[in-house]
């Protein structure tokens, strides 16, 4: 069956894990002021993450990292004169700007209440019909020509609580029309770094395939035999949720979980927002489900050293979209592996986490050209491999870029302690 097969193959290349033993002009430079700070829930103080942050106008926009940081950098001659806030169950919030530095911006957003009114005039009974309308309004909602996107990729192998693997990169990315599949979709690395422990108690090291090729394969609108084909939700059971807001819009919320069906693979349980005007998919939060860890192994486990036993025992994913003049864009995918692995004749499991993110910074959709099939990043390349080591501390200049957290920060240095 052709949905089988291909969702084989997409999950295969999202998940797999390879076991090793030994762009756009205006953000490429040019003139820029940038916007920095912190933002946190108005109620209750605690910091946001994933909230986006955008020049208000333009396409130019990124997120908070996890400990609710931004910095923005908004090209001059764009003249932007707001920068707005976003985050689901959120009122949105703009500040002004005025083409100078801003810096240390306390950011506070309010929680958004729906009120009784609001919920009364949501009528979808059968949340499966409420998916099966969403997928047709697909064409509707989601661009119809080919858009090149820039964007920020960053994915971190830890180590316990130690970082043993870290890499970066600009990315571009060419999307054709929704109207058409993911097939002649590519990534393109315009600037990236690495650093990677050179100790020898760290040479057992993971490397993620296709690292960056997540802003293709993951984006679940565009790829729906991830989670979005008609013809598999008859293996989920659905129910809604409580309605919430996404930029200041009403939005169905649908959980889904998989019933016990005879699978080759191992499907997901979530979450899908739906915004309740034009059905849009805004946002998804799905997991896979471990019940069966062979099968999850099978999928995600590409090849490992004799002796090593491997445990899995997450794996998540989240995916925005944010609409802009009528239509709804990929904005921000998250990726996040947890397993342990051991050796036969060792007593304790290592526990591992891989955590990969790409935010959309900017968009084009003007005289573009598809990225050169020579020049694109394959399925099966790591990213390490294709980038340079961490020296330059100004070394992203105006590209925008998700600010790293402090614990990422200190990683950083204590990696660059090793190579010296």
């Amino acid at each position: 069956m052709k949905t089988q097969t291909f969702q084989t193959r997409v999950m295969a290349t999202l998940l797999g894990l390879l076991w090793l033993l030994s762009g756009l002009q205006a953000q490429n430079g040019g003139d820029y002021f940038s916007v920095t700070g912190i933002v946190k829930n108005k109620s209750n103080k605690k910091k946001l993450e994933q909230v986006t942050v955008s020049a208000v106008g333009s396409p130019v926009s990124t997120v908070t990292n996890e400990d609710g940081e931004f910095t923005i950098k908004i090209p001059r001659f764009l003249q932007v004169k707001e920068v707005e806030f976003s985050a689901a169950g959120f009122f949105n919030l703009r500040i002004p700007v005025s083409n100078e530095n801003l810096t240390n911006q306390a950011i506070f957003l309010t929680p958004r209440s729906i009120q009784l009114d609001e919920i009364q005039v949501i009528s979808w009974k059968d949340p499966r019909m409420l998916i099966e309308a969403a997928i047709d309004k697909i064409t509707d909602n989601y661009s119809t020509s080919s858009n090149l996107l820039t964007g920020f990729y960053r994915e971190t192998a830890q180590k316990g609580r130690k970082y043993i693997n870290i890499s970066e990169a600009v990315i571009s990315i060419y999307k054709t029309s929704y109207n058409e599949d993911a097939e002649q979709d590519k990534v393109q690395i315009l600037k990236g770094r690495k650093l990677l422990s050179i100790k020898a108690s760290d040479t057992l090291a993971v490397k993620l395939l296709g690292g960056p090729n997540l802003s293709v394969n993951v984006d679940i609108v565009k790829n729906p035999y991830v989670l979005l084909d008609k013809e598999t939700l008859k293996f989920f059971r659905f129910r809604m949720g409580p309605v919430t807001s996404i930029d200041d819009r009403l939005q169905y919320v649908v959980h889904f979980q998989p019933i016990q069906v005879d699978l080759p693979y191992p499907l997901y349980y979530g979450t899908l927002y739906i915004d309740r005007e034009n059905l849009a998919f805004t946002r998804a939060q799905f997991y896979l489900d471990m019940r069966d860890r062979y099968k999850v192994t099978s999928l995600i486990l590409k090849k490992k050293p004799a002796g090593l036993r491997f445990n899995p025992e997450s794996v998540s994913f989240t995916v925005t979209y944010k609409q802009r003049d009528g239509k709804t864009y990929l904005n921000y995918i998250r990726n996040e592996v947890k397993f342990k692995c051991d050796w036969k004749r060792k007593l304790f499991a290592t526990n591992y986490t891989i955590v990969s993110e790409m935010v959309v910074t900017d968009n084009q959709m003007d005289d573009i050209n598809a990225i050169p099939w020579k020049a694109a990043f394959r399925q099966n390349q790591s990213l390490s491999d294709k980038v340079m080591s961490f020296y330059d501390p100004d070394f992203w200049g105006a590209y925008n870029i998700i600010e790293p957290t402090e614990s990422l920060d200190s990683a950083v240095d204590k990696l660059k302690k090793q190579q010296e």
